[in-house]
């Protein structure tokens, strides 16, 4: 049941990411850059956070892979580098969710506090795919604030109906 559940989200967490990216592209890249009163400030500081934070979970997961200075790091500052970025990001955190099957084996990890934490994975993966849908919401509310009309449901019924 787990194995089956985490492989979903890994599946969703692609398509979801697909979906808010091919909207934020229908956006000028000043519109993507202007402070709309997110937490990260615009919807391109919001799409990078999200890449930093996935890179320093899977960096815990993994022991590989980049590892960011701050949770508000531009990675990169041109959205074509960013969206292939987030694309690579996301074959490697489904090649590792789909590839796993050991949720109880324990994580040691320090937080960007340099506190030190021990978890067990299928709890810190709930958490993973919990913070991207939180910020995918946020970057959702920016787009709209932009004018975007509608922007494209992320709703995970939608990737289940669609299966």
């Amino acid at each position: 049941m787990l194995k089956a559940h985490f492989d979903q989200l890994a599946v969703y967490n692609r398509w979801a990411n697909r979906r808010m990216y091919d909207d934020a592209a229908g956006l000028s890249d000043a519109d993507r850059k202007r402070p709309v009163g997110l937490f990260f400030g615009s919807v391109h500081g919001t799409l990078n956070h999200l890449l930093v934070a996935d890179y320093i979970w899977m960096r815990r997961f993994t022991l590989e892979g980049p590892q960011p200075e701050r949770l508000n790091q531009i990675l990169y500052d041109d959205f074509g580098e960013l969206r292939a970025a987030r694309e690579r990001e996301d074959d490697r955190i489904f090649g590792f969710v789909t590839g796993s099957s050991d949720y109880d084996r324990v994580i040691t990890y320090q937080n960007s506090s340099g506190k030190t934490y021990q978890q067990a994975l299928g709890p810190a993966l709930t958490h993973f795919f919990n913070h991207q849908a939180h910020h995918r919401g946020q970057v959702h509310a920016g787009l709209t604030m932009l004018g975007m009309k509608e922007p494209t449901s992320l709703d995970l019924l939608g990737l289940q109906r669609s299966l």
